[in-house]
């Protein structure tokens, strides 16, 4: 099948035909070091084992995680990382702590989003951030990936076989808030302004064989722009009160 390692070689191939091509999580570790400044407190949400925190952190940079599942909380890579127990929608956090709030491929799993995103305006402080990866449900891969919500055992039995990760790593995937219109409406029922979002492609996802991957670039030019597999995004909590 498709093993992570393998698809990432791919994505390095791909590189080379398209030098101007970057993969979205280096986006969007490069849109967040755009809006970290030096003395920036750090909260990453879903923040699971590790992943962008863990560079923050050796950067010097103050970074707490959050995560619901325990399991991932007590096998952090990184001991250097505040660690704290929570849902998103009950932040165990005061108002106003945050001036950066990351999360990456969390927001797929939000069967309640609109309360999520109250609580990240809750805790950023006026003119922070909130910096997001998540799949983009407009993409035709993502489409079929809601199939999964049907069949609950099929998207572990898919990320174990293409990715070689356990069962345990993967939760129930909702995509209520994955398209950009999505987006920008829940962020203005939040009190927030989406001022930045990109849609990134990305045709390794199918690509398990040579031919796949030579016709998957080939598809991946009919997708419009917009449709790219993968959203990065930036939504700021305005200056001035909103309710």
């Amino acid at each position: 099948m498709l093993p992570l390692h393998h698809q990432n070689k791919l994505r390095e191939r791909y590189r080379q035909m398209n030098p101007d091509w970057s993969p979205s999580g280096e986006v969007f570790e490069q849109t967040v070091s755009n809006y970290v400044g030096n003395d920036n407190q750090i909260l990453d949400i879903g923040c699971g084992r590790g992943g962008l925190s863990e560079k923050l952190v050796y950067q010097g940079k103050q970074v707490h995680g959050l995560d619901i599942d325990w399991n991932s909380m007590i096998s952090h890579r990184d001991s250097l990382i505040q660690l704290c127990a929570g849902h998103c929608n009950f932040l165990p956090i005061k108002s106003s702590t945050y001036q950066i709030v990351i999360s990456s491929w969390l927001l797929e799993h939000l069967p309640d989003p609109l309360t999520c995103f109250r609580e990240v305006k809750r805790v950023l402080e006026p003119g922070g951030h909130f910096i997001f990866l998540t799949p983009n449900k407009s993409h035709p891969i993502v489409m079929a990936n809601t199939l999964s919500r049907l069949i609950p055992r099929l998207q572990s039995i898919l990320v174990e076989r293409l990715y070689q990760r356990m069962g345990a790593d993967t939760f129930p995937a909702y995509y209520l808030a994955n398209t950009q219109t999505t987006l920008r409406t829940l962020a203005e029922q939040s009190g927030l302004q989406l001022i930045d979002i990109r849609a990134i492609n990305d045709p390794t996802y199918t690509a398990f064989n040579e031919i796949m991957f030579k016709t998957s670039i080939i598809l991946d030019k009919f997708i419009p722009k917009m449709w790219g597999i993968h959203l990065v995004g930036v939504i700021k909590r305005p200056y001035h009160l909103q309710n």
